[in-house]
C-alpha cells in the first residue's frame, strides 16, 4: 500500500466505526503555552480530555502533522542516524471521549492491522503496563495472543501522563517482529530489546486516572482513549522496508537531493546520513514556513533556524555550498500538497524565505570561521592543545556553527575540543527547554479552568450594549478565591454577563466602571483567560463588594469607540496592503487599542515611500466612501464558503462572526467594529519597519487621535517657518545642512593635514633596522579623523609603521598602519592588540590597518612608548 492509501484507509476504517473524522490542527499551537509545536494527535483534543470543554463528538479520528524538535520532545539530533526518527511526521490516531474504552480500542487496532492492512498475526506482539491485568486479559482472551507474546513493562515504558498532574493511564503498544536478520542477532533478543528487530507500531493509551499534586491516582468518571501510530513507520512496514526513508513518502525528495548533490543514496553510510537529514528537515521547513513561522533567535523561530542550518550544514557535507534546499520544496508539495493545501498556497513565500535564510547561513559560517580562527590562535598562544567546549558551544548557539565542522578543523591543526564541556552546556540548554515546557502560564490557566467549571461561562453582551446589570459570581486575588474585597483592593471579578470586551484577537480589553449598592470600582482592564470567560481587573475606590452582589457595569464609551475605529481600520489596511504589495501578504499579528493600531504582515522588502503614500491614500478613500460594515454570525463552513478570510491556525468555534465591508474585505473576527467606514474619520501612518526576517509592521492612528497628531505636526511646521523666516523651510534646511557639511569637512581637513602636527610627528620618527616608526597623539579627533591623520603621514613617508592615538570624551582611539612593502614582515593587527592590551583596552584588524581603544586614559602614553619594543619583537 502507498502511504496515501494507508492514510485514507485508516480514516475510512474509523469512519465506518462511527468516528468523526477531524482535520488535523496546525503545527504551531495557538492556545497552548506548554508546547513549542504540536507533537501528538491528542494535542488539539487536550481541553476535551481535561474536561475544560465538552467535545461535540464522543469518538474521533485524525491524521495530525507533528513536529518533535526543541522543548521536552525533540528528535532533532537523532534524525539521519536511525531508521525511525523524524522531526516532521504524520500521526494517525483514534480517540474516545468517555465513550468506548480498552476492549474496543484493542479490537479496532487489531482488526485494522490484520484484516485491512493484512499484517501477519504471528509476527505481532504487544506490551502492557505491569499492573494492567485487564489489558493483558483482553489481548489474550479477545484477540487470542499467547502469554509469551504479551510483555509487561513498568511506568517508564507503559504508563502515559499529560503532565505532572491531570489525566493519565496505562498504555499498550502493538509491536511487529521484523525478523532475526534485523537487529542484534542474539538468541535471547525479545520485545524490549533496543536493537530494532521488535518495532513499536501503535500506542494505545487508556486514560483512566487523574493524578493530583500529591501523586495520588483516582479513577476518572469517564475513561478515554488516545492512540497514535506514525504514518511513516506503518508505511515502511507495509512496503517491506526496514528504514522509513526507503518508503514512498521520501522517494520524491531523496531523488531530488540525489540529482542536485550528484550523490546516490545507499552507497556510503556518511553521505546517506546527510541525504536523510536533508530529506527529513525539508519537510519540517516547508510546513513551518507555510504556517507563517519566521526563522529567528528565540522560541519556535530559533528551532526553525536550527533545522534549516542543520540541513544546510549537511548539504555542505555533500559538497553543495550554494543555497539549494529551496529547490526541494516542490518535491514535498508533490507528495503532500493535495493533503495539506497550505503548503501549495504558501509555495512562493516559502521559497523566498528559505533561500534568504540559506544565504544568511552561508555568511554566518564565514563569520563563525573568523571567530573560530581567533579561538585557535589564542589556544595555541596559551600553549595548550584543548579548545574549551564552552567556547565551541557559544559558537554553535550563537552562529549555528556545527560541532562536527569545528572538530574537523581542530584536528587539522593538531588540536582537540573538550566535548564533555560542550555536551554539559548543551544539556544545560536542554534542561532550560524542559523546564519551560510547563510554565507559570499553565499553572495560572488551571486556576481559571477550575473556576469556569464551578461558576460557568460569562455571557458577553458588549456587541449591542455598553452597560449591563450583572451579578458577581467570583472574586479572585493572586489565584485565590475571596468572598469579599474592601476599599483599595485590586482584584479579579467574574460576572454572569458583561458588556466589557475581554482582550483577545489583538484587541485590548475594555475599561470603565462598576457600581454597586455599597461600592464603586474602576475596571482597569478586562481579560479573557479562557474562551467564554471574562476576568475584570478592578480597583475598588469605595466601599466593599461581595460574591452575589448586583452591579451596574458601564464601559468607557469613548475608549471603546476609538478602539472600534482602529479595529475596523486594521481590516481595511489588510485588504489595501494585499492590493498594493501582493496577495502573498498575510497578517502576522496586530494590536488594537484606543490610542493606535499596530499591524504586522509578511513581506520580503520594505515598501517604498510611494507605496506607503498609496496605502494611506487608498484607505482614506474607503473611509470617505462611508461603506457599511456588516457583522454576521454563521457557521464556520458557510463563512469560509462565502469568501471570508480566516487567520491560518486560529481556532474557531462552530459559529463565527464575519465582519464584512461588501466588495472590499471580509474576515472572521470576534472584535468590536464601526457600523460604517466613515466613522473611522481619518487614517494616518506613523511608521513602517521590519520587526523580524520577512515580517514588517505598520503603526497608525485614526479618528481624533490622527487629527490631533496632524495638528501638532502643522504647529511644528509653522514654528519652523517662523524660526527660519521662510515659507519654504525644507529648502532652507537643506541649504543649512549642506553648508554645515562643507564646514565640517574644512574643520576635518585642518585637524588632519596641519603641517605643524605632521612635521612634528615626522621629526620624531624612530628608525629601527631601516624601518621608520611614527607614533603620535593628537587629542580631539574622532576615529575617522584619526585614520585620515595616519593616512596623511603614510602618504608623506611611503614606507613606515604609524601608530596614532587620540582622546575624546574620556575614550582613547588608537590606529596602526603598516605600508604595503612592510606588511609581510609586520602585522598591524598584532601590533594594535599588544598596544591596546598595555593601555587596558582591546583591538585588532588587518595586517595593513588595525584599530583599538581604551577607557584607561592614564595608561595611553605608556602604551605608545612601548611601540618600539613591540615592533622589535
Amino acid at each position: 500500500m502507498k502511504s496515501r492509501e494507508i492514510r485514507a484507509a485508516f480514516l475510512e476504517y474509523f469512519k465506518s466505526k462511527g468516528h468523526t473524522i477531524v482535520p488535523g490542527s496546525p503545527l504551531i499551537p495557538r492556545h497552548d503555552p506548554t508546547l513549542l509545536f504540536v507533537n501528538a494527535g491528542m494535542v488539539q483534543f487536550k481541553t476535551f480530555f481535561l474536561g475544560v470543554e465538552k467535545s461535540p463528538y464522543n469518538r474521533a479520528a485524525s491524521c495530525q502533522k507533528c513536529l518533535r524538535a526543541g522543548g521536552k520532545h525533540s528528535d532533532l539530533e537523532n534524525v539521519g542516524h536511525t531508521a525511525r526518527h523524524h522531526t516532521f511526521f504524520e500521526m494517525l490516531g483514534n480517540f474516545s471521549f468517555g465513550d468506548y474504552f480498552k476492549k474496543d480500542a484493542i479490537l479496532f487496532a487489531w482488526e485494522l492491522l490484520t484484516e485491512w492492512f493484512k499484517l501477519p498475526k504471528e509476527r505481532l506482539y504487544v506490551s502492557v503496563y505491569e499492573k494492567d491485568d485487564e489489558a493483558a486479559e483482553l489481548w489474550s482472551e479477545l484477540v487470542g495472543l499467547p502469554e509469551e507474546r504479551i510483555a509487561r513493562f513498568g511506568p517508564k515504558d507503559n504508563f502515559w501522563q499529560m503532565g505532572d498532574i491531570g489525566p493519565c493511564g496505562p498504555c499498550s503498544e502493538i509491536i511487529i517482529d521484523q525478523g532475526s536478520s534485523i537487529g542484534c542477532g542474539m538468541p535471547d533478543c525479545a520485545v524490549g530489546c533496543e536493537c530494532g528487530r521488535f518495532l513499536e507500531l501503535w500506542n494505545l493509551v487508556f486514560m483512566q486516572y487523574n493524578r493530583d499534586a500529591s501523586g495520588e491516582l483516582t479513577p476518572l468518571p469517564k475513561p478515554s482513549i488516545d492512540t497514535g501510530m506514525g504514518l511513516e513507520r506503518i508505511s515502511a512496514v507495509l512496503q517491506g522496508k526496514i528504514n522509513n526513508f526507503d518508503s514512498d513518502i521520501f522517494r520524491s525528495v531523496i531523488s531530488q537531493i540525489e540529482f542536485y548533490t550528484k550523490t546516490a543514496c545507499g552507497k556510503d553510510k556518511e553521505t546517506d546520513v546527510s541525504i536523510r537529514v536533508i530529506a527529513d528537515h525539508i519537510r519540517a521547513i516547508v510546513f513551518l514556513l507555510s504556517e507563517g513561522l519566521m526563522p529567528s533567535n528565540e522560541g519556535r523561530g530559533y528551532v526553525l533556524r536550527r533545522i534549516i542550518r542543520r540541513a544546510s550544514r549537511h548539504s555542505r557535507l555533500l559538497t553543495v555550498h550554494e543555497p539549494f534546499l529551496y529547490k526541494l520544496i516542490d518535491s514535498v508539495i508533490d507528495v503532500l500538497g493535495d493533503i495539506y493545501p497550505e503548503i501549495v498556497d504558501e509555495r512562493e513565500r516559502t521559497e523566498k524565505l528559505l533561500k534568504t535564510e540559506e544565504e544568511r547561513f552561508a555568511r554566518t559560517i564565514e563569520m563563525g570561521m573568523t571567530i573560530f580562527d581567533e579561538i585557535i590562535s589564542r589556544v595555541k598562544r596559551d600553549g595548550t592543545d584543548v579548545i574549551p567546549g564552552e567556547e565551541i558551544f557559544r559558537l554553535y548557539d550563537t552562529y549555528g556553527f556545527p560541532l562536527d565542522l569545528a572538530r574537523d578543523i581542530a584536528m587539522d591543526v593538531g588540536l582537540r575540543i573538550d566535548e564533555k564541556a560542550f555536551q554539559r552546556e548543551m544539556e544545560i540548554q536542554r534542561e532550560r527547554a524542559r523546564a519551560s515546557w510547563i510554565g507559570e502560564e499553565e499553572a495560572v490557566a488551571s486556576v481559571y479552568r477550575e473556576l469556569i467549571s464551578e461558576i460557568g461561562e460569562t455571557e458577553f453582551v458588549g456587541y449591542e450594549n455598553l452597560e449591563s446589570e450583572s451579578v458577581i459570581k467570583a472574586i479572585l486575588k493572586n489565584g485565590k478565591l475571596l468572598k469579599e474585597a474592601s476599599e483599595g483592593a485590586v482584584v479579579e471579578v467574574f460576572l454572569d454577563k458583561t458588556p466589557f470586551y475581554g482582550e483577545s484577537g489583538g484587541q485590548v480589553g475594555d475599561t470603565g466602571d462598576m457600581i454597586g449598592e455599597d461600592f464603586r470600582a474602576t475596571v482597569l482592564d478586562t481579560k479573557r483567560p479562557l474562551d467564554g470567560f471574562h476576568s475584570h481587573i478592578i480597583g475598588l475606590k469605595k466601599g466593599k463588594l461581595q460574591v452575589w452582589d448586583r452591579v451596574k457595569c458601564r464601559v468607557d464609551a469613548e475608549k471603546r469607540k476609538a478602539t472600534m475605529r482602529n479595529h475596523t481600520a486594521t481590516h481595511l489596511l489588510h485588504a489595501v496592503l494585499r492590493s498594493v504589495l501582493g496577495d502573498h501578504l498575510k497578517q502576522a499579528g496586530s494590536l488594537v487599542s484606543p490610542e493606535k493600531l499596530r499591524f504586522d504582515f509578511t513581506h520580503f522588502s520594505a515598501p517604498d515611500e510611494i507605496e506607503i503614500q498609496t496605502i494611506e491614500t487608498l484607505l482614506n478613500e474607503k473611509i470617505l466612501e462611508n461603506l457599511p460594515v456588516v457583522t454576521s454570525v454563521m457557521d464556520i463552513k458557510t463563512a469560509i464558503e462565502s469568501g471570508a478570510t480566516a487567520l491560518f491556525g486560529e481556532r474557531y468555534g462552530k459559529t463565527v462572526r464575519v465582519v464584512n465591508v461588501p466588495g472590499f474585505t471580509s474576515e472572521l473576527c470576534g472584535g468590536t467594529h464601526c457600523k460604517a467606514t466613515g466613522e473611522i474619520g481619518l487614517f494616518v501612518i506613523l511608521s513602517e519597519g521590519s520587526i523580524a526576517s520577512g515580517i514588517r509592521r505598520i503603526e497608525a492612528l485614526t479618528g481624533n487621535t490622527a487629527f490631533i497628531y496632524l495638528k501638532q505636526k502643522k504647529s511644528e511646521l509653522d514654528a519652523l517657518r517662523a524660526l527660519l523666516k521662510t515659507e519654504k523651510p525644507l529648502e532652507r534646511v537643506e541649504r543649512l545642512l549642506n553648508d554645515m557639511k562643507s564646514l565640517e569637512k574644512e574643520i576635518q581637513k585642518l585637524k588632519t593635514t596641519s603641517r605643524d602636527v605632521i612635521s612634528e610627528a615626522l621629526k620624531e620618527a624612530h628608525d629601527l633596522d631601516g624601518v621608520k616608526i611614527v607614533k603620535i597623539r593628537q587629542d580631539g579627533l574622532n576615529p575617522k579623523e584619526l585614520r585620515l591623520l595616519a593616512d596623511n603621514i603614510r602618504e608623506r613617508l611611503q614606507s613606515c609603521i604609524i601608530v596614532a592615538a587620540s582622546v575624546t570624551d574620556r575614550q582613547a582611539a588608537i590606529v596602526c598602519m603598516v605600508t604595503t612593502d612592510l606588511k609581510d614582515r609586520y602585522n598591524a593587527g598584532e601590533i594594535i592588540k599588544r598596544i591596546s592590551k598595555i593601555a587596558g583596552g582591546s583591538g585588532g584588524g588587518r595586517p595593513e590597518m588595525a584599530q583599538g581603544g581604551t577607557k584607561e586614559i592614564e595608561k595611553l602614553d605608556k602604551a605608545l612608548e612601548s611601540v618600539y619594543d613591540i615592533v622589535k619583537k
